[in-house]
């Protein structure tokens, strides 16, 4: 009789310079990860919740913006 395991999802924070350990443990037990990346969508809502959204009113407005 086999037993049967119970699979549980964990999300974890890390900063990118400790994931190649996380990834290497997770090999050694078998475990899988995965990583989610914002899409660009999320990325600027993000952006519009924070107010980094600026508009230029011609195209030397824009130039000069960006040369900020």
């Amino acid at each position: 009789m086999q037993a049967t395991q119970s699979i549980e999802n964990v999300t974890l924070s890390l900063p990118n310079s400790d994931l190649s350990v996380l990834r290497l443990l997770s090999r050694r037990m078998g475990w899988k990860v995965r990583t989610h990346r914002k899409s660009g969508l999320e990325k600027a809502l993000e952006d519009e919740a924070a107010g980094r959204i600026y508009e230029a009113k011609s195209f030397e407005d824009l130039i000069e913006q960006l040369e900020k």
